[in-house]
């Protein structure tokens, strides 16, 4: 039933039950240390969204959508971000914070090395994680989404004011219900098959 949805029908809004269940989604996401290293910016103003398609290589999704996800990374994430995270695991679990000395110098020894590895790239991967589980709870309630790559990430940092936070676009992600007219809604899926693509070893 899923597929990425080509026309959304702009009439109708996902109900607010719904989106909290979806945010939930977003914030539950697994990533690598549990450092969550992004932020997702929803946009659902009507004169904000018509500001996207000029954005999105003319594509009317980010519009015609109930809410446009942006999937976001923290920019040049930084030993500030790794205390935030504890502190945050303190205030959780009670965790003293000198019993996480270890758990921060692994962090920190993996993640903000001087040179030879880009936290950015790092980071960008994580996002694409929060992606698909949210591609994958939104069809199991019945709602549509789009993975959409094809938009202009600083346009879109400097439109929605992402990059003053000190975040920065990696991809977007309409929210919503298909059009009763999209033609590709009932479009035969083309995958390889199943043997071909998953191997047991």
């Amino acid at each position: 039933w899923r597929y990425a949805t080509k026309k959304f029908d702009p009439t109708r809004t996902i109900p607010a039950d719904d989106w909290a269940a979806l945010a939930q989604a977003l914030v539950l996401t697994p990533s690598s240390y549990g450092l969550q290293p992004w932020k997702f910016f929803v946009v659902t103003d009507p004169t904000l969204k018509a500001q996207l398609p000029p954005l999105s290589w003319g594509q009317t999704q980010p519009r015609d959508c109930s809410h446009m996800v942006v999937l976001a990374i923290k920019h040049d994430l930084n030993e500030a971000d790794i205390d935030r995270y504890l502190a945050r695991i303190t205030e959780v679990r009670g965790t003293p914070a000198a019993a996480q000395a270890p758990f921060k110098n692994m962090m920190m020894g993996s993640l903000v090395p001087p040179k030879g590895f880009d936290v950015n790239e790092w980071a960008a991967r994580q996002a694409y994680i929060a992606l698909g589980q949210f591609m994958t709870a939104a069809a199991l309630m019945g709602i549509d989404t789009c993975p959409m790559e094809g938009i202009d990430p600083t346009k879109y940092d400097e439109t929605l004011g992402i990059a003053s936070r000190g975040y920065h676009t990696i991809v977007g992600c309409p929210a919503g219900y298909r059009a009763a007219d999209d033609k590709y809604a009932l479009t035969p899926k083309v995958r390889f098959k199943t043997e071909e693509v998953v191997e047991i070893i």
